[in-house]
């Protein structure tokens, strides 16, 4: 795809509002990525949208698996065990998700938006085990639960966050804190196996990507600024956004059905 001055303006901003929301919310952004790149930037072909968001998603999700892993919130045992076979799953989501016809695709993705929506308007609670760690009572459960989420992950081309921070703390038991920290190390993993999977089959917008890539760093250091000033309206926001959700996935949802 040949992008033009106006295309390109639009993925660079489409690109800050993920990033934006990824760093004052902290977690769905992300989500929004292909339908932006599908509706706001023009991107035709529905896979390509999938795959170039997958490379961005893990982009962005290594940029701030850095931070955490310098304040000391990832389990990296836990992280890499429930990583290598979400690795496995999101290969084989991601084959699939190719096969799929692109506008049946998109509805699918619009029912996914809903549940990420719902999942978002759910309290978290920040209590757990600090101590955890890798053994025999939880090893099968991450396995199990990587394998879930990372093929849906690789099915949407999406991070998949708000599925695989309350995986690890079912299968664990941690802290949200350290539950999100580890979740980066997946999501990380999920996005280059999805994006490397698309990429073979030429379905990756390269320059589209840097610019989103670009704009996510952009807008997440600016969400991450003002989520501080704004700490006791995270809850509002949460809900702000949650709706947002909802609005972009009917509106995908009755778009693919030709209901307009």
């Amino acid at each position: 795809m040949t992008l033009s001055l106006f295309q390109s303006a639009l993925g660079l901003a489409s690109g800050s509002l993920v990033g934006f929301t990824l760093g004052l919310v902290g977690g769905g952004g992300s989500i929004l990525a292909v339908p932006l790149l599908v509706y706001l930037v023009g991107v035709t072909n529905p896979h390509v949208a999938i795959g170039t968001s997958a490379v961005a998603v893990a982009a962005n999700a290594a940029v701030n698996l850095g931070t955490h892993a310098r304040a000391r919130n990832v389990k990296w045992r836990c992280a890499l065990v429930f990583t290598v076979a979400g690795v496995i799953g999101a290969f084989g989501g991601s084959t699939i998700g190719k096969m799929v016809d692109g506008q049946k695709l998109l509805a699918l993705f619009a029912v996914l938006m809903m549940a990420v929506g719902a999942l978002m308007l759910r309290k978290r609670s920040g209590e757990g085990d600090d101590g955890v760690r890798l053994g025999r009572e939880n090893f099968f459960k991450l396995v199990g639960i990587g394998l879930a989420t990372g093929a849906l992950s690789g099915f949407f081309g999406i991070g998949g966050g708000f599925l695989i921070v309350p995986g690890l703390i079912l299968a664990t038991g941690m802290p949200i804190l350290y539950a999100v920290g580890s979740s980066l190390v997946a999501v990380t993993g999920f996005g280059l196996t999805t994006a490397a999977n698309y990429a073979f089959s030429g379905l990756v917008d390269w320059p589209l990507a840097g610019l989103f890539i670009g704009g996510g760093i952009l807008g997440g250091l600016l969400g991450a600024s003002l989520a501080s000033k704004l700490a006791v309206r995270k809850g509002a926001l949460n809900n702000v956004f949650a709706g947002l959700i909802f609005a972009v996935a009917i509106y995908m949802l009755v778009k693919s059905l030709n209901l307009l």
